[in-house]
């Protein structure tokens, strides 16, 4: 790993040119997205701009954080539409009344940061946060799928607007619906189209730049009307984005004649939940993507995202919060530090003012394709299926706040879904209300020192998101890099946020060299088989072994290999691989380790699951795959199967020094593989004759090397038996051509 970058503004200096260059990938993306989540929450599409410029200018002197964007994000875009909603008088002061709100809620998330409350938001039950997520993703859908389709829906209720959108679909208008569909086929098939010149340009700016030549195509410049099948359609002007001509006359001012209201507040601490729930989380998770391995300060972070939120609610901008996208996008681009951020605030103004012209004949919605995309994603079958995997009641929790929140609003839904939650516990742990909270907050829960860097922590009665905080505070006592053992044994209940809280405190404490233990939950059963799954304890119970997990024990037994089922959470060594530069490591199990004795290598196949997305609506992944440990150095390098369109444009995309490295004498070997690396000269080298052919002739594999060890896998899912011992086989064959 390459030494830390600096600090303030020497590592402005040094990491001048690396933090531009990713700021202009950045601010590409957060042009279109700032405005479509103005244009969502029902406040004018200059209100995106003006929070992401206020994100990159004032939060970057304030925050905690390193690496990470901030700025408008979707989690405000239900808040902002509940308090237009709750404070719509007819005055035209609905949104000034809701900048208000958010100059409140920005002076008291600033109040949380300073008295250090960053913490609290790990006490918000994971799946009840995923069903306000959901429901808000709802509200987007229902909102914005009108647009996109070019109907009306007059309903306030979200449940109406998506009937709506069934029922008034054969009245869509056809030409808004063309591009809307085009933009909809762009996002989906971005990521997989292989053409290289597609992807240095994200899909939000495809979907934005394909759509103006449909804008003059069918004319939307003059209010018209043209027909379709007999039928005719309105077009015009009012189907394209509004931004003033002059940027002065975007800034609003909050009105706060409405701060003695219950409508105001529940606005405010809507806002104030949500955005440090988001903010929080966000930082967490662009922690486990930074090359750097640093930490944000999470008090901090809090408060110069609150300084931030008020000074954008002054001026007419929404609230400001820590995006995982542009954060990702950032850091996947080469960014070293916190002044990337400022970049791409200041390259968005630019933006903004060089080209809003054209950003005037940009169509509603191609905006509204890419919020009705997001939504989806953040209540698609997938995350529903993901909240089931880690437990049936954990899918009841999740359903019932997102209905409760789609009848109500987020406050309601977020109090409620913990509520159910706190039930489900004392009824799971068969306790009466004082005992429960006794045993929640009055546990006798222990720490204590073996030697000078070994501690023991004992945990005790329930151990749930309420008792994080006790948790937390004996786990401040430890030194970073310290040993640790966790004791479960003595605890009647295991919740899932407990367990989210464990796994990311054992996953800071290996990344400091420590190391981390957790024992005692051999007496604990789950309603599902996800390891941080909720637990109860129960005595006289035995851990039992999938079929998939006996069939591995018995290749192993069959073959004198070693076999480990239990989750290994140290993963530092794959980290190392560029797969998993920008993919997050969950964990890994089902190990299965060997030697091949005659060549000096040893191997080790394991289950691996990695996240891949946002924060909050980030896909799991499991894949199967072995590492061969070398005993010598050879070059990094990646090796993965050619795409047609990458055969096509090879000579074009190496104008930008992303090459990939042609065998000219091996026609075969160069159509069947992509090879990118760094070292061209040593990556040639080390392809011999002897071991293109092997490849060549051999079934192809996803193949890395780090330089140390070289890693290979077949499918993203899990391996099974047969597939495993292919592997295995593969492997050995390679081995012998690298001894």
């Amino acid at each position: 790993m390459e030494s830390i970058p600096k600090t303030g503004f020497k590592g402005l200096t040094e990491n001048f040119q690396s933090d531009l260059i990713a700021a202009i990938s950045v601010s590409l993306i957060a042009l279109p997205l700032s405005l479509g989540i103005a244009l969502a929450a029902g406040a004018p599409a200059m209100s995106g701009i003006l929070s992401a410029v206020v994100g990159g200018v004032v939060t970057t002197f304030f925050r905690g954080g390193h690496i990470s964007i901030n700025g408008p994000a979707k989690g405000v875009i239900a808040v902002i539409l509940l308090g237009i909603t709750l404070m719509d008088d007819g005055s035209g002061q609905a949104f000034n009344y809701v900048l208000a709100a958010i100059v409140v809620s920005g002076a008291l998330q600033t109040v949380l940061g300073v008295l250090k409350l960053g913490r609290l938001a790990d006490i918000f039950h994971s799946s009840v946060i995923l069903g306000i997520l959901a429901a808000i993703g709802i509200i987007i859908f229902a909102k914005q799928i009108h647009v996109a389709l070019g109907t009306e829906s007059e309903s306030a209720s979200i449940i109406q607007n998506l009937i709506d959108a069934v029922v008034l679909l054969p009245q869509g208008n056809p030409f808004v619906l063309l591009i809307s569909f085009a933009g909809v086929i762009i996002l989906l098939f971005h990521a997989k189209i292989a053409f290289r010149f597609f992807q240095f340009f994200p899909a939000p700016i495809w979907v934005i730049a394909l759509s103006i030549p449909f804008v003059y195509l069918f004319n939307f410049f003059d209010a018209q009307t043209l027909s379709f099948m007999g039928r005719s359609y309105q077009v015009g002007p009012h189907l394209l984005l509004d931004i003033p001509e002059n940027f002065l006359d975007s800034i609003l001012f909050p009105n706060f004649s409405k701060i003695n209201t219950l409508e105001f507040w529940t606005t405010v601490f809507s806002l104030l939940i949500i955005t440090s729930i988001e903010t929080l989380a966000i930082a967490k998770a662009v922690d486990k993507i930074d090359p750097y391995k640093r930490k944000t300060d999470l008090n901090k972070d809090l408060t110069g995202i609150g300084i931030s939120t008020v000074v954008a609610g002054l001026i007419g901008g929404l609230p400001i919060i820590a995006v995982i996208i542009r954060s990702t996008v950032n850091i996947h681009n080469g960014a070293k530090t916190k002044w990337s951020n400022l970049y791409q605030g200041l390259l968005l103004l630019i933006l903004i003012l060089v080209l809003g012209p054209l950003m005037r004949q940009v169509p509603l919605c191609a905006f509204a394709v890419l919020l009705v995309f997001t939504g989806f994603k953040l209540a698609s079958p997938a995350v529903f299926k993901q909240v089931y995997d880690h437990g049936p009641e954990q899918l009841i929790f999740f359903i019932f706040t997102l209905v409760l929140t789609l009848y109500t609003n987020l406050l309601i839904g977020l109090v409620g879904g913990l509520g159910l939650v706190l039930l489900t516990h004392m009824l799971l742990a068969k306790l009466p209300l004082s005992q429960f909270f006794k045993l929640t907050y009055r546990s006798g829960s222990l720490l204590n020192q073996i030697a000078e860097d070994r501690f023991e922590l004992k945990i005790k009665g329930i151990a749930n998101f309420l008792s994080i905080p006790k948790t937390a505070s004996l786990i401040t006592k430890i030194p970073q890099g310290a040993e640790v053992r966790i004791d479960l044994s003595e605890t009647k209940l295991v919740g899932i946020t407990f367990m989210d809280y464990l796994v990311d405190y054992l996953k800071v404490q290996k990344n400091f060299g420590g190391n981390v233990v957790l024992e005692g939950l051999n007496s604990h059963v789950s309603y599902s088989t996800y390891n941080r799954a909720l637990k109860i304890s129960l005595k006289n119970t035995v851990a039992k072994l999938s079929p998939r997990q006996n069939r591995l024990k018995n290749l192993a037994i069959e073959r004198d290999y070693h076999f480990k089922p239990d989750i290994d959470w140290d993963t530092r060594y794959l980290k190392e691989f560029h797969f998993f530069e920008i993919r997050p490591i969950e964990r890994k199990s089902n190990c299965v380790k060997g030697n091949f004795e005659e060549f000096d290598i040893s191997w080790e196949v394991s289950d691996v699951t990695f996240n891949e997305g946002e924060a909050f609506s980030a896909e799991t992944f499991n894949t199967t795959l072995i590492v061969l440990k070398l005993n010598k150095t050879i070059p990094v390098f990646t090796m993965e199967k050619e795409g047609l369109f990458e055969k096509l444009f090879d000579r074009v995309i190496a104008l930008t020094g992303y090459k990939d490295i042609d065998f000219e004498m091996y026609a075969d070997f160069s159509n069947k593989f992509l090879i990118t690396g760094k070292e061209e000269a040593e990556i040639r080298s080390f392809f011999t004759d002897e071991r293109i052919r092997f490849f060549e002739t051999n079934p192809i594999y996803h193949i890395e090397s780090n330089g140390e060890a070289i890693m290979i896998f077949d499918k993203i899912k899990l391996a099974r038996t047969d597939e495993t011992l292919s592997l295995i086989d593969y492997s050995k064959k390679l081995a012998a051509l690298l001894a």
